[in-house]
């Protein structure tokens, strides 16, 4: 026990210690920090229709793993719809680290080598180690770099596979991914895996994400407990096989409960309607234009964005003094992000105001 609890002396010495948030959010405090990027888990409306109509009747459990579930309709149903939109064939996990760490593992046979950007999710990393295949790491949206370890590398593999991020949680910033793609088209062996967990609902055609249209993205995750407001993620794959071979080897799939009947109806219910909410895009584009202003950022305005402090305690007091005047911002530290390169992320949802931003840009000019 005494190694836990240096483990844990040490975190708060070095201002690393976390603890879990409790009780409500506070009344008129603007929220900052959340992923709700189109205001879709806080829109009480649509909640209410949803649940007024086909939500009524639907089961709180699926009381089995989806192999053993007796009930498959809303899956199904709502699979159908993402193979629509995608022109693939979609298979639902129960989060983004279910779906990441098992697909990953699941992909990285032997006989593969994996190629990931330096910054890719921790869900991801996890996956690669499960794999416990060779792996490679290109620096952040380095595309030559990239080139160079595969022209060095991919012959000596059955396989490559490629692993990026559509827009990268910390950073906010997207990667080039038509570039990446046109890379990985000079290597007949490589697959190309693209995390849409920042992007979906947010960017690209109808808000399908940056990779939907992309020709020779083999893989798109998609997160559900973002932008969408609800919990789960799936994988489309643009080979229909893979449907099949993710059901039969894919474990964080095969040994997890499936999510509930009626919160996968609900997924359903808000994607039939992400097309629709340009209107929220915009306004939400627009409020990005807006923060980049009051943080002095020269980067291309995101949902997303940093203001880096360089140490721990810094980004904690900074957090603290935003709370005083109500705003809530939460320092992101290490191991999350590199040491020095701790910071406040900004995450915007389209139910703030202008307002609220143009007031955040003064309350930054006093701290």
């Amino acid at each position: 026990m005494n190694r836990y609890i240096e483990t844990l002396s040490l975190l708060r010495r070095e201002n690393n210690f976390r603890a879990l948030p409790s009780g409500a959010p506070d009344k008129g405090i603007i929220d900052l920090s959340s992923n709700d990027y189109l205001g879709i888990a806080a829109d009480s409306n649509l909640h209410r229709e949803f649940m007024d109509g086909e939500g009524r009747e639907l089961s709180l459990s699926a009381s089995a793993s989806r192999l053993l579930a007796a009930d498959q309709r809303e899956f199904q149903r709502f699979e159908s719809l993402l193979n629509e939109y995608y022109g693939g064939r979609a298979l639902l996990f129960n989060s983004g680290y279910h779906a990441n760490s098992g697909a990953v593992a699941s992909l990285a046979k032997n006989g593969t080598l994996i190629v990931a950007d330096k910054l890719v999710h921790a869900s991801i990393i996890d996956g690669i180690m499960l794999s416990r295949a060779p792996f490679e790491r290109f620096k952040h949206n380095d595309v030559n770099h990239l080139d160079r370890i595969l022209a060095k590398k991919a012959a000596d593999y059955e396989r490559v596979l490629i692993v990026v991020e559509s827009v990268y949680s910390m950073d906010g910033d997207s990667a080039p991914l038509e570039d990446i793609a046109s890379i990985k088209s000079l290597y007949p062996n490589a697959l190309l895996y693209v995390d849409e967990a920042h992007s979906l609902g947010v960017c690209g055609p109808s808000g399908l994400g940056l990779a939907v249209d992309i020709e020779g993205v083999d893989f798109i995750i998609g997160t559900l407990g973002k932008a969408i407001g609800s919990v789960g993620a799936f994988i489309v794959s643009r080979s229909p096989q893979m449907f099949d071979y993710f059901v039969n080897t894919a474990r964080s799939l095969i040994f997890s409960t499936a999510l509930p009947p009626l919160n996968v109806a609900w997924s359903r219910f808000v994607m039939e309607r992400v097309p629709e909410m340009e209107e929220r895009r915009t306004h939400l584009r627009e409020l990005s234009s807006l923060l980049a202003q009051a943080l002095g950022s020269h980067s291309a305005p995101s949902h997303i964005q940093p203001l880096i402090t360089g140490s721990s305690e810094s980004a904690l007091q900074l957090s603290a003094a935003l709370l005083e005047r109500g705003f809530k911002v939460l320092p992101i530290r290490t191991p999350t992000v590199p040491p020095g390169t701790e910071r406040l992320r900004f995450s915007l949802s389209a139910d703030l105001k202008n307002d609220d931003i143009i007031r955040l840009q003064e309350v930054m000019t006093t701290l």
